[in-house]
């Protein structure tokens, strides 16, 4: 046994972990909290959650790692609940009240108002958002009391629908594209209602095709034996499962992830009429990584993955 001062070896471990995120945790805090568990030489995440959101945090361990940028652009689902009539220097619960209004609002009201909210819209990121200027999160502006000039950005809200209205909070479901801030919807929609809001919970179900009824929370995890916990773990190629897949021989695999571009058509690989991404895989359906089908069924590698037969 290595002495009590003597840090623990850290190991290759691959894989997607779908947590289920609590309250009050920082995604970053999170993160280092699975390494740890796992005793993963390596991981990252998806994109981050606010600390006082909870729900659906996918971390990416090992050769996962090359893929977190797929959910970084992928749609995002939300249940959000609204308090109509308070606005808050933060947009959500944290921040401190500004005003207060009477809410005096039917759910006809409501109804009426979801399609101005529905397909693309402009935002203005809030100020206590990670977003930099100049190296610094534009948090750290605001709690030093400096607001700075953001530009708009183009979101798109998929799909909103209320999902029960007990004046003064509205339950809403949001599917939305990349970069959408819940915060700054409900304060938009506050604003158009005439009371004001500010979002006072925040629960993400989906990201992508990943669903946060398959994910652990991380008490549950810590709970589990150390030999356990792997059984949790998603395959490395969870987050790339809407491509095409590609398969190759043992010939054409070697050439691949040495690089190669190959002429499937030539090979005589038979493909689908597809141009774009695809995953590829060798010999007993071994992952490989990325490619993207150009012209003339032409297969150029993208990202390759170094995994062990038996992953």
């Amino acid at each position: 046994m290595p002495p009590a001062h003597q840090k623990k070896k850290r190991i290759p471990v691959h894989g997607v972990l779908l947590l289920d995120k609590s309250r009050d945790v920082s995604s970053n805090g999170a993160l280092v909290a699975v390494k740890r568990l796992f005793n993963a030489e390596k991981a990252g995440h998806t994109g981050t959650l606010d600390p006082f959101a909870t729900g659906l945090l996918p971390l990416c361990l090992g050769e996962a790692t090359k893929f977190a940028q797929d959910l970084l652009e992928a749609d995002k689902t939300y249940e959000a609940v609204l308090h109509l009539g308070v606005t808050t220097t933060t947009a959500d619960s944290e921040g401190e009240v500004l005003e207060r209004h009477s809410v005096d609002i039917q759910r006809e009201q409501i109804d009426l108002l979801l399609p101005q909210f529905t397909g693309e819209l402009k935002q203005i990121p809030p100020m206590y958002s990670a977003l930099k200027r100049d190296g610094k999160p534009l948090y750290e502006y605001a709690r030093a009391g400096i607001t700075l000039e953001r530009e708009a950005r183009t979101v798109t809200i998929h799909e909103l629908k209320i999902l029960d209205y007990q004046s003064p909070f509205l339950r809403i479901h949001v599917r939305c594209s990349k970069g959408t801030y819940i915060r700054t919807l409900g304060e938009d929609m506050g604003r158009a209602l005439g009371c004001g809001a500010h979002l006072c919970e925040l629960r993400r179900i989906a990201v992508g095709s990943l669903q946060v009824g398959e994910a652990i929370t991380l008490t549950a995890l810590s709970d589990k034996a150390e030999g356990d916990r792997a059984q949790h773990l998603q395959p490395v190629d969870a987050l790339i499962s809407s491509c095409p897949k590609i398969m190759l021989n043992e010939q054409l695999a070697a050439r691949f992830m040495h690089g190669q571009r190959l002429s499937l058509a030539k090979e005589g690989v038979t493909l689908p009429a597809i141009e774009g991404r695809v995953r590829v895989y060798g010999a007993s359906d071994q992952l490989l990584g990325t490619g993207q089908i150009q012209e003339f069924a032409v297969l150029a590698p993208e990202r390759l993955v170094n995994l062990p037969p038996s992953l």
